[in-house]
């Protein structure tokens, strides 16, 4: 497996922007310090999502950070990124993984012990578990207890990062869980200052939560 750190984990939403001050966007994330990166598409075609999966991959090489991308495994494994996420409605665990091979990085989401268990078992690297906050991204979500998190995190030995409307003044309720480390989308991607908004997280990662 390959190494990761998912301590700041950008993903990304291009429905606002146009390719290039996406891809601005995404540069001046990794220069404000995320450390993985998800490149999320549910409504572009197989080819515009491999273009863009290229295009995004050519930067987090320079930054020396792992590209994983959402749901599509065919995605993954053309624009030979280091990851995949996979939902609950999406390609198994293992499937992937056997078609894949063991080097390759697997998240998959849970929002239950079962589930997480199940994953962990299948083969999956790490967990994304929420949502703790309503979200305004495009994706449904079901609202995940902190409660919930905890006990995910005390049941799985791979890392588990929470997700779901959080940012660097509402991390705090993440405080004393055994996490890996968060996820955002909005707390960067809509952002005023990329970069600096990227800078804060991490600092409030750090300072509140105690994740280095």
């Amino acid at each position: 497996m390959k190494k990761f750190n998912p301590r700041l984990y950008f993903i990304t939403d291009s429905t606002l922007y146009e390719k290039d001050e996406f891809l601005r966007r995404v540069k001046a994330a990794l220069d404000g310090g995320v450390t993985l990166v998800q490149l999320r598409e549910k409504e572009r075609t197989t080819r515009e999502y491999l273009e863009l999966a290229r295009a995004v991959h050519d930067l987090t090489l320079k930054y020396n950070v792992p590209l994983i991308i959402d749901d599509r495994l065919d995605i993954a494994m053309a624009a030979d990124t280091e990851g995949v996420h996979l939902g609950q409605s999406d390609l198994p665990i293992n499937i992937a993984r056997n078609i894949w091979g063991k080097d390759k990085i697997i998240g998959a989401t849970a929002k239950t012990v079962e589930q997480a268990l199940e994953a962990y078992e299948q083969g999956a690297d790490y967990l994304g578990v929420g949502a703790i906050y309503p979200t305004t991204t495009k994706v449904k979500t079901i609202l995940t207890s902190t409660e919930m998190l905890d006990k995910i995190c005390h049941t799985v030995p791979i890392p588990v990062n929470a997700i779901g409307g959080l940012n660097k003044d509402n991390i705090d309720v993440l405080k004393g869980i055994p996490i890996a480390g968060v996820c955002v989308v909005s707390a960067i991607m809509k952002a005023d200052d990329p970069k600096s908004a990227a800078e804060e997280l991490s600092k409030a990662v750090s300072d509140k939560l105690g994740i280095m």
